[in-house]
């Protein structure tokens, strides 16, 4: 029935960000046109990024905000002034953490569409008593201040980018939460471990790691592990190397002979 069918649109807000959904609010949306949605944060500036998508309302886990109107070209202007008094007021920032002396870095400043706040995140590796800071800032603009600290891979979420794939980094495409990435996940998929191939743009393990891990463990189940002592057609010797691909492993003999098994497919 139509009543229980509900159209939405992804919405980009930075370039290579992530898409959030929004109702279509029964406006003719299409792909890279701007719209002015309603957030959480208040209006905001934003980009549609998908086609129209027809979703049952039982498949909606969330209440879905309303896109309130296709932008103006005044809205576009009021747009590109934020940004412009965003990037001052990041400046503006920069200058009272060096007097004031914090331990912070700040990554980002924005306004919400209708300047009735300003966001400021950053990173420190401790807790930053910034008070003083907010209310100097407060007198200076003389809207709500507000900031978050947040983490390296936060960092790169919000910023956004790309990956070494060549593709916009996950974390600021669509992953919502970070899962647990260990070394032992490199090692597992058998990948050098050298720093600029397993680390992200955050310094931290890339969270793609992850990713097929599992598949790997199940694939190793029927293999052995390297140095096991394997005894196979009557000889015995050391697991030297295991494709998991092949299926197969190599063991070396005492008499340093080179024996390939392979296992079947189950």
């Amino acid at each position: 029935m139509e009543n229980d069918v509900i159209n939405v649109v992804g919405i980009e807000f930075k370039k290579y960000g992530r898409k959030y959904f929004f109702n279509c609010n029964n406006l003719k949306l299409k792909k890279n046109i701007t719209v002015i949605v309603e957030t959480e944060r208040g209006l905001q500036f934003g980009t549609v990024k998908t086609d129209v998508i027809n979703m049952k309302k039982s498949n909606i886990k969330f209440p879905l905000k309303n896109v309130i109107r296709i932008s103006t070209n005044k809205d576009y202007i009021n747009h590109l002034n934020n940004i412009k008094d965003a990037h001052k007021a990041f400046n503006k920032c920069n200058e009272l953490i060096k007097k004031q002396n914090l331990d912070m870095k700040l990554v980002d400043v924005s306004y919400t569409f209708e300047r009735t706040q300003l966001f400021f995140t950053f990173i420190s590796p401790d807790r930053v008593d910034f008070r003083d800071l907010a209310k100097e800032l407060a007198k200076i603009y003389k809207v709500r201040i507000e900031f978050r600290q947040i983490g390296p891979r936060d960092r790169s979420k919000e910023v956004g980018g790309l990956g070494p794939c060549g593709r916009p980094m996950c974390c600021s495409l669509y992953l919502y939460t970070f899962d647990n990435i260990t070394i032992n996940m490199a090692k597992n998929q058998n990948i050098a471990l050298n720093p600029s191939k397993i680390n992200g743009s955050c310094n931290r393990l890339l969270c793609c790691l992850s990713y097929e891990d599992e598949t790997y463990d199940e694939l190793k189940k029927d293999l052995p592990s390297i140095g096991q002592i394997i005894k196979k057609d009557g000889k015995e010797g050391k697991v030297i190397s295991v494709d998991i691909f092949k299926k197969s492993y190599k063991i070396e003999t005492k008499e340093k002979e080179l024996i390939e098994v392979y296992e079947s497919w189950k």
